[in-house]
């Protein structure tokens, strides 16, 4: 199963639950399998939030038996430095300082350090240096928030 056809099994219930399911992670194979779901609400998740996550989650996957062989479920927090992964994340978060890294290099460089100004069309817009910068959401590798403490 892959990791798109998990967030569309697992979203729906995480959701009912009051939560945001804002990523997955996936690693199979072995005996140190996971998976590792990031959950945020509104006001920020506790451990308690993960735990009840976690049960309910651990029942459907237990039903639903979509990931073969033998794994751990961690249910976490998105953390400071969250990764963004949506179109909707990248519009969510405009105004803060974000890092990218692209697949292939743009302008001579693959990885920005900038404020985020949302997204135009298919590209992520951030200013460097009070320089717009565009790049192709299509081939952002990964993109995380930057903590400013």
């Amino acid at each position: 199963m892959t990791r798109e056809e998990l967030l569309e099994l697992l979203e729906p219930a995480v959701a009912a639950l009051g939560y945001e399911l804002v990523d997955v992670e996936v690693r199979v194979g072995g005996p140190n399998g996971l998976l590792r779901l990031f959950i945020d609400k509104a006001g920020g998740v506790n451990l308690a939030d993960c735990e009840r996550v976690s049960r309910q989650i651990g029942a459907l996957l237990d039903a639903e038996d979509p990931i073969p062989g033998r794994y751990a479920l961690e249910v976490s927090s998105p953390g400071l430095d969250r990764r963004l992964t949506r179109r909707a994340d990248f519009e969510r978060f405009a105004g803060r300082l974000v890092r990218l890294r692209a697949r292939s290099p743009i302008g001579g460089q693959r990885r920005f350090k900038g404020r985020l100004q949302g997204m135009v069309g298919e590209e992520i817009v951030i200013e460097i240096d009070a320089e717009e910068i565009r790049l192709p959401f299509n081939d952002i590798d990964q993109a995380r928030l930057v903590p400013e403490l």
